[in-house]
């Protein structure tokens, strides 16, 4: 026999107000997977595996607390919000008659992202006359630049939806590619620029399953892994807040912009992580650079 209990944590985000109260617990199931492990449960899983147990109402409450009878095996046991892409946290308590041992189901951080090694003879001539006429005399892509160029570029895609990309994007996007200094990008900087640009673009319309010209966030969990980063759920929700717009979709530009961020992230945490404990230590100076770079 075993008995759920579960609990919406209040925070200082949420007013407490019962007709507020549209991210607390509606359900909780439970799925088994026999001789099944690291599963990944997406809509595809979901959809497709039914639930051994669940609670009988899906309505919003507080906290609910439901007796199941199962067999013995490993379950999932998951609670669901009542509106869709809802952040919620739950004290999640677990009574059974014989001991058994539980953990939550999250992935490791870390990236594996591959880096490019040209010269500028790798460079084919027709993208160095087009890097020519992007740049001008100076033979360099300013901010300013790269921000018409790629709004030029992405606003001729009629299958991807776009708000155009905004400056403090492509002020990342140069401060991860600058490797000179300069604050510009030259013509190899501008190639694995481009190059990445691809690299997305294949990933998002390929993640796109439903052709929406956007990410949701479910697509966008295996976009992310695509471009080599493995995230755990409280990364993912805190992009989807970051990013996503109130419909809870990603356009093009949004995305670019978090996969740009998250390599710089990684990057700048590998530098300060110099025994590779999986942990850094800043002074004032270093913070501040940080935080403003």
């Amino acid at each position: 026999m075993i008995f759920l209990h579960i609990s919406y944590i209040f925070s200082h985000h949420h007013t407490p107000i019962w007709n507020k109260f549209s991210d607390i617990i509606s359900s909780v199931f439970a799925l088994q997977f026999k001789g099944r492990n690291n599963i990944h449960l997406g809509p595809d899983v979901l959809l497709r595996q039914r639930s051994i147990a669940g609670s009988s109402t899906f309505i919003n409450l507080r906290e609910m607390s439901e007796r199941f009878k199962l067999p013995p095996g490993e379950y999932v046991i998951i609670p669901s919000t009542f509106e869709p892409h809802r952040k919620g946290s739950f004290i999640l308590r677990v009574f059974t008659e014989k001991e058994a041992a539980a953990k939550p189901m999250d992935a490791e951080i870390s990236a594996d992202i591959t880096k490019q090694y040209i010269s500028e003879s790798d460079v084919d001539p027709h993208f160095k006359h087009l890097f020519k006429q992007i740049a001008g005399n100076d033979s360099e892509v300013s901010v300013f630049e790269l921000q018409q160029t790629l709004d030029s570029v992405i606003s001729k895609r009629t299958d991807l939806k776009t708000d155009g990309f905004s400056m403090e994007t492509c002020r990342h996007i140069i401060s991860l590619l600058d490797r000179d200094g300069s604050g510009k990008l030259g013509l190899v900087e501008f190639h694995i620029l481009w190059t990445k640009i691809q690299k997305y673009l294949d990933i998002f319309k390929n993640r796109d399953t439903d052709n929406s010209g956007t990410m949701s966030s479910h697509e966008m969990r295996d976009a992310v892994k695509e471009a080599g980063f493995q995230l755990n759920n409280e990364v993912l929700q805190v992009i989807i807040s970051r990013y996503a717009n109130q419909q809870y979709a990603i356009d093009f530009d949004c995305f670019v912009s978090c996969l740009i961020r998250l390599e710089m992230l990684f990057k700048m945490f590998k530098t300060f992580d110099k025994k590779e404990t999986g942990k850094m230590e800043l002074d004032i100076l270093q913070w501040l650079c940080l935080a403003l770079s």
